[in-house]
């Protein structure tokens, strides 16, 4: 059986599902790469080494076999790529194809009545909704957006980002974290939608909660003293250093400047909370994930695609809306309890490691192609990747 992933390009977020794919597959699997990534995203660290894996090929370097792939293999995974065309034509032949895709209203579903916009839904869409066509939502708010328009009915699957997975023997992964004191990481680019101002407020609060709990007598009740680790950089940095200045807290958080992934993740292992507070213009969010799997107790806004796949609130992490006075409450709650903060960090890292990874996601992903090749039904699995969405 052979599968094409089909996208703009191959980044460190997409490689474990293709090396999945590939250890299970060997040969029959391809990822097509359509355009050269941006220099912002290999500055940042994305560069992913695509002329080193075996299975990648670039549209662009190779033409004529890559168009081939896309028209004979049994099933096409179809990411954004910029070339629809090519997409329409194996739609148009009736051939087997998942779509792999994040919201397309996540500015607002009011979008959703726009007649020129809805002529290119049908187009892409809404047509193929009895052909032998699927959804993988990259994100928990996508198959709402393709209700609207009446898409891809009983055929939308839950799906996702799947960076590396890191496995630990014994407790040598909590034995990284260190005992006198809390650190809480930040990891992204420091640009609006990902609000990493709300960080700074929060090493002054939670640095004001300290110096309250110097003057008790009780120094067993004291609360910790916490560290802001800013893993990236980006238009605010400026912004964000004058801000911890005006609060007092340049001591209390770290910048550490763009670093790459491995960094990140090291980085991570030390942290005993990672804090998301991306709004809904964050289509997945994949430092959730990996915040996860680095046994940190996360804090997430419930508006990013990944978090209400991802964690179940109160058992593996902590969800709020968007209000900073509810993330404060839950960092420090988190925080002042250490039983809390690791029983939660220990469900996190259990939930990526036995189910939301790029293994579990690849051998559910041809179970269901399998089935659907041999009975024409759509069989989704009972829970993470591959279940209905």
């Amino acid at each position: 059986m052979t599968i094409t992933f089909v996208s703009n390009y191959i980044n460190h977020h997409q490689i474990p599902f293709s090396n999945a794919m590939y250890a299970q597959s060997g040969e029959d699997y391809c990822f097509i790469q359509t355009e050269p990534m941006e220099e912002e995203r290999r500055n940042m660290g994305w560069s992913s080494g695509e002329e080193k894996l075996p299975y990648v090929h670039c549209l662009y370097e190779e033409e004529d076999f890559c168009i081939r792939k896309i028209m004979e293999s049994d099933c096409v995974l179809a990411g954004w790529s910029g070339r629809e065309d090519l997409i329409e034509q194996r739609l148009n032949a009736g051939k087997l194809t998942f779509r792999v895709t994040e919201r397309i209203y996540r500015e607002g579903q009011w979008k959703a009545i726009s007649p020129k916009g809805l002529y290119h839904k049908y187009k892409e869409h809404i047509r193929y909704r009895n052909a032998p066509a699927y959804l993988l939502c990259a994100g928990a708010y996508v198959a709402s957006d393709f209700r609207l328009i009446h898409a891809y009915p009983g055929k939308k699957l839950k799906f996702g980002y799947f960076p590396e997975l890191r496995t630990y023997e014994g407790d040598t992964l909590w034995e990284k974290k260190r005992k006198d004191g809390i650190d809480i990481i930040f990891a992204g680019r420091f640009i609006p939608l990902k609000h990493p101002e709300y960080m700074i407020r929060l090493a002054a609060d939670l640095k004001k909660l300290w110096e309250e709990g110097q003057s008790k007598e009780d120094t067993e009740a004291a609360f910790p003293q916490v560290l802001i680790h800013m893993a990236g950089s980006g238009q605010m940095e400026e912004e964000l250093r004058q801000m911890a200045k005006d609060l007092q807290v340049e001591k209390e958080v770290i910048f550490y400047g763009f670093q790459s992934p491995a960094a990140v993740r090291d980085r991570m292992e030390q942290s005993h909370i990672m804090v998301f507070p991306s709004n809904h213009l964050e289509g997945w969010g994949a430092v959730v994930n990996e915040a996860m799997n680095s046994g940190c107790a996360v804090v997430a806004c419930e508006q990013a695609g990944a978090v209400p796949y991802l964690i179940k609130n109160g058992e593996n992490g902590f969800i709020f809306k968007k209000d900073y006075k509810e993330l404060l409450q839950e960092v420090t709650e988190l925080v002042k309890n250490p039983e809390l903060r690791l029983r939660m960090a220990r469900a996190a890292n259990e939930t990526i490691t036995t189910c939301w990874n790029a293994e579990h996601a690849a051998l559910e992903l041809l179970r269901v192609i399998k089935e659907v090749q041999k009975s024409g039904k759509l069989v989704p699995a009972k829970e993470g990747p591959l279940s209905r969405a």
